[in-house]
């Protein structure tokens, strides 16, 4: 990366938490993607979210092989326990959540017929407040070197916020609008903000990276697999693929082939 494109990044990577809040502020104006069966673009979102952990994230985490073998003093297959590890923590801790909100939604509203109580959507809100507050950090210093990198990051980020902000808004339609949308908008700027005054060391990112692949994996395949969200598989593959073919084209890009 050249002088002038370093001194780029700070304003593009501005842009693009901004874009991100846009997202947040203004899921509510998408109404096509309230309809059943589900919106082919959310599931055209689950599969490039997908798509990106699998073919961007985790084969970053590889490329680093050697800086987690030295910052961890273990050999290889330590090293794959761990950072997969941490995936797998992330889509742990993101289905507990999810588990624990559904089963207290559940009681509550067989006990006083209910709307979705206060307490779970301010755990979803927490959770993805820290969920956000990572990506606003990692935008600024993750894996992801240059314009390319930034863009598809930007992408596979944008669609799933909109898949998650969507599925936070139909749970919780007034709390959404009235806090949850300025919480996760503030999470974003406040990680980007972070993340101009503080670098964390190269190890730490990695293991970030990890933790924030598995959560996406879980958040993306929750939306997809119930039943009742009538989901779209063709589409869902569609986005899997184009956005594939879209991470090859950057490889190929960067690295001829």
């Amino acid at each position: 990366m050249d002088i002038g494109t370093m001194g780029m990044v700070p304003f593009v990577t501005a842009a693009i938490a901004l874009a991100f809040v846009g997202i947040h502020l203004t899921i509510g104006r998408f109404r096509k993607l309230d309809r059943k069966p589900r919106s082919a673009w959310l599931s055209i979102g689950g599969g490039i979210a997908v798509a990106y952990v699998f073919l961007h994230i985790m084969p970053q985490l590889a490329l680093h092989q050697r800086q987690f073998e030295a910052g961890l003093d273990t050999g290889f297959w330590g090293v794959e326990l761990f950072v997969f590890g941490l995936a797998l923590l992330g889509l742990v801790l993101f289905y507990a959540i999810e588990v624990w909100a559904r089963h207290h939604a559940g009681r509550t509203a067989r006990d006083r017929a209910a709307e979705v109580p206060r307490e779970v959507v301010w755990t979803h809100t927490g959770a993805f407040a820290l969920y956000n507050l990572l990506i606003g950090y990692l935008l600024v210093h993750g894996e992801q070197e240059g314009g390319w990198a930034l863009g598809t990051y930007a992408v596979a980020l944008g669609v799933h916020f909109v898949t998650t902000d969507h599925a936070m808004r139909r749970e919780g339609l007034d709390f959404y609008d009235s806090v949850s949308r300025w919480v996760l908008s503030a999470s974003v700027v406040t990680g980007w903000l972070l993340g101009q005054i503080a670098m964390l060391p190269e190890l730490m990112v990695g293991c970030l990276f990890a933790f924030l692949g598995g959560g996406i994996v879980l958040n993306v395949l929750k939306e997809e697999l119930p039943e009742e969200r009538e989901s779209r598989v063709l589409p869902f593959m569609a986005g899997a693929l184009a956005y594939s073919a879209l991470l090859l084209a950057e490889s190929i890009a960067l690295h001829g082939g």
